[in-house]
């Protein structure tokens, strides 16, 4: 699956969420921005904007 952050259009390493599914809570680790799954369509995970992160 693959992500790219909307903030900081970094790609998020999505390894550690083995089990990722819709409303599941995640975090980019580059810009530290909090991110709710919406919708997982085809390997790509669409997400929006919970917290502005660190």
């Amino acid at each position: 699956m693959q992500l790219v952050c909307p903030e900081c259009k970094n790609d998020v390493d999505l390894s550690r969420y083995a089990d990722l599914q819709k409303d599941h809570i995640i975090e980019c680790q580059m810009c530290g921005m909090t991110l709710l799954v919406t919708a997982i369509e085809n390997e790509v995970v669409e997400v929006e904007i919970v917290d502005e992160g660190k």
